[in-house]
């Protein structure tokens, strides 16, 4: 990857940085003019910041490397080791600007870049149906009805959010796909709530399987998401609207275009997270299929 060499001396009695890979969907913030943020979180893999701009308030994550590869993160080189990355509540200030983001003691610098959209071989690229059925596979299980298949944090049963996104999928109704998220932004635990990377994964897999109908469902998504779910889990919403992906997502996608190998982009996808990768992974898999239904000839 290239590296971005930065302009300008460090300041006086500065502490010396961390390098880290930044995502380019966090570029415009990183490059830009000096601003002050917040802490949201101080975890052993991951500091997220929220930073306001005129346009509302956007997330910066420092992640380590054996954490999700977010698209709004900076990546250090280097794994976890148990202990938050900086001694920082949250609500502590913070600074992102001039290719650097500085909380407390630690300063990470944009050493180099990476893009969090996957780069496929056309707008509408035909994924290999050998993959499409690996990944449903390993996601549901060998010979298990896709009814059967839950997620923690969301109701189940045939009047649950996910029966009635199977079942809009069913008719090839992307209207109805779309009431769905109602019923899921939101939804669950954590920072990133498993409703939300549901619909972070069928909005991207739209996005990026080039639906025409794409632009207008990540809108209604993220509209939806205002006031109704976690700020990071809103950021990586409008993120995923953009073809903005994690690593672990971009992987199988290529790997269903023939480029990588697939079983393990699988495994890394299914294990990342708590329950994040499995829910990307649903989403992917709603993506395909609304896409084959919806979108093909009559």
């Amino acid at each position: 990857m290239p590296t971005l060499h930065l302009s300008g001396a460090m300041p006086s009695g500065a502490r010396p940085s961390v390098p880290a890979q930044a995502s380019t969907g966090v570029a415009e913030l990183l490059r830009g003019p000096l601003r002050q943020g917040t802490v949201l979180l101080s975890a052993p893999t991951a500091l997220y910041v929220s930073v306001p701009t005129p346009s509302g308030p956007e997330v910066v994550g420092v992640l380590t490397s054996d954490a999700a590869r977010l698209p709004l993160g900076l990546v250090l080189f280097r794994p976890s080791n148990g202990h938050p990355l900086v001694s920082a509540p949250s609500g502590a200030p913070a600074q992102v600007g001039g290719g650097r983001l500085v909380v407390g003691d630690l300063t990470v610098s944009a050493a180099a870049w990476w893009d969090p959209r996957p780069k496929l071989p056309t707008a509408r690229p035909a994924l290999l149906p050998e993959g499409v059925r690996e990944l449903r596979s390993a996601l549901y299980g060998e010979g298990v009805p896709h009814s059967a298949f839950v997620l923690p944090g969301l109701a189940g049963g045939p009047s649950g959010p996910l029966a009635a996104l199977r079942g809009a999928v069913r008719r090839a109704d992307l209207d109805a796909a779309l009431r769905t998220a109602t019923r899921l932004v939101g939804e669950g635990p954590g920072l990133t709530p498993v409703g939300d990377d549901v619909l972070a994964g069928t909005t991207a897999g739209l996005v990026l399987l080039g639906h025409p109908a794409a632009e207008r469902f990540g809108s209604g998504v993220t509209g939806l998401a205002a006031g109704r779910t976690t700020e990071l889990s809103r950021a990586l919403l409008r993120h995923a609207a953009a073809g903005r992906v994690t690593g672990e997502y971009a992987a199988v996608l290529r790997a269903m275009v023939g480029d990588g190998p697939l079983v393990p982009a699988i495994r890394a996808l299914l294990a990342s997270g708590a329950t994040s990768g499995r829910a990307l992974a649903l989403g992917l898999c709603t993506a395909i299929d609304l896409v084959e239904r919806t979108s093909r000839p009559r």
